[in-house]
């Protein structure tokens, strides 16, 4: 079979790989883009902006709750399933035509089908239309991405749970919906479930929600599951399952000493992702993997083989868009001849539960395993004013502050809380002491106006460490 020759070959149209492949092919680079299912990866299609469309659906129903209080009445309130997926699938279609528009109009050629590697460099693709093309690049940039993992627990496979894949294609409101997983997935459609009216249960494996944040944190997000009627099952361990999601499961757990069983209509399984490395013989490439499959790179993304990159979840990135947003830019600024890496960088992060959970910088938790001194400013979301237009007065902010009165970390669990988050964020990136933004004019009545409070509350003693 002829070898076609490409100056870059990406596998994977996420984040990284489009980027990667739109701009090379701007230039006059011969480029190739081989996508196995996923028009632009996971993002518009299964994962951040369907996720975030159902959410909104969620929201406005309770938008619409007479106990909200927000002076909206209407007759009896119906959830349309069928129409929150009719709305999500719209949104992914006009994405997946954007991809479209978007390799056209850079000259990079898409290829839909499934990549092998049959030599260094050198794929055979089994194109999903049928037949085979063998194709070779100069460089070669991999971004395969991840996929949910299932725990090896007796009868989960066979249960076939909901994965966030399938659980944004229901059309129905489950009975009784038990979640595997207490951190991000887990949380967002624990809450957009019981919203829609399922009875919610998150079996959570570890001592807290939300693991690798701070115990008052994890607390705060806690209270508001249970108070919008979600049974959280803290420190349980699921021992077997019997049954078929959808239909029905019985999920045998040990909780604390004693052992129980749930019965639920359906379950969904979010504990983590593992990436997808184990389907495309990269063993014949020279591209090593570390002891959780991911690819080893170095911080300017290079693998252990010349002439071949990694970006994205596959890489051991921080599984975020926006992370594999940065990587493109790292391997694009080293192509063209800088000096860019993936060392300190400062990677926000959001819960979009209702209301948002927002980070940026060290936690608490972080600064006293590396013993770093710093004063704690925390600070109510009820005196926030613009929450008062909102009526939304749950949650509080807190930042940590340097012995130079620069800005360390910074969380807030709040209404508009990513917005807030941001303002922050650039004043780290701009390095700048908390004071600036005590006393910045920001615009009255917004989220941001609410750290000219919070830094004005800010303690001149004492450090912690």
């Amino acid at each position: 079979m002829h070898i076609e020759n490409y100056q870059n070959l990406v596998i994977g149209s996420g984040v990284g790989g489009k980027l990667i492949g739109w701009t090379l092919a701007k230039r006059g680079q011969k480029t190739a883009v081989v996508e196995r299912s996923m028009i632009g990866g996971s993002c518009p299609n299964v994962s951040c902006l369907p996720s975030k469309n159902v959410i909104f659906s969620a929201k406005a129903v309770s938008l619409v709750d007479p106990q909200t209080g927000l002076g909206v009445t209407t007759g009896k309130l119906e959830v349309d399933m069928p129409g929150v997926a009719r709305r999500k699938r719209k949104m992914v279609a006009d994405l997946v035509q954007m991809h479209l528009q978007n390799f056209k109009a850079s000259g990079a050629e898409l290829i839909m089908g499934n990549a092998k590697f049959i030599a260094p460099k050198t794929v055979e693709v089994t194109l999903n239309d049928g037949g085979l093309r063998q194709i070779r690049g100069d460089r070669v940039f991999l971004g395969l991405g991840s996929r949910a993992a299932i725990p090896p627990v007796p009868g989960l496979v066979d249960a076939a749970p909901l994965t966030h894949v399938e659980a944004l294609e229901l059309e129905r409101v489950p009975q009784h919906l038990v979640l595997i997983g207490g951190g991000y997935v887990g949380l967002e459609f624990a809450q957009a479930m019981r919203r829609f009216g399922s009875r919610v249960t998150i079996v959570q494996m570890g001592q807290q929600l939300l693991e690798r944040e701070d115990a008052d944190i994890a607390a705060a997000v806690e209270q508001l599951m249970r108070d919008e009627g979600i049974d959280v099952l803290p420190q349980a361990q699921m021992l077997e399952v019997a049954g078929r999601s959808g239909s029905g499961v019985k999920i045998r757990l040990r909780v604390g000493g004693s052992e129980k069983t749930l019965e639920a209509s359906d379950m969904l399984v979010a504990t983590g992702r593992t990436p997808n490395t184990d389907k495309i013989d990269l063993a014949k490439t020279g591209v090593e993997l570390d002891p959780r499959d991911f690819i080893k790179v170095n911080d300017r993304l290079q693998t252990t083989a010349a002439d071949i990159w990694a970006v994205g979840d596959c890489a051991g990135s921080p599984m975020f868009t926006h992370v594999g947003e940065d990587d493109f830019r790292v391997v694009i600024s080293n192509l063209d001849g800088g000096n860019r890496t993936t060392r300190d960088r400062l990677i926000p992060y959001c819960l979009f539960t209702d209301p948002e959970l927002a980070h940026v910088g060290l936690s608490e938790r972080e600064a006293q395993a590396k013993n770093v001194s710093y004063r704690l400013v925390k600070y109510p979301m009820a005196a926030v004013l613009r929450n008062f237009t909102l009526s939304a007065m749950r949650g509080f902010a807190k930042a940590l502050i340097g012995p130079d009165d620069r800005i360390l970390g910074f969380t807030v669990f709040g209404a508009e809380a990513s917005e807030m988050m941001a303002v922050v964020q650039t004043a780290m990136i701009a390095n700048l002491p908390y004071t600036a933004l005590r006393d910045a004019i920001f615009t009255h009545p917004t989220a941001a106006e609410g750290l000219i409070g919070m830094f004005s509350n800010t303690p001149l003693e004492p450090m912690r460490n």
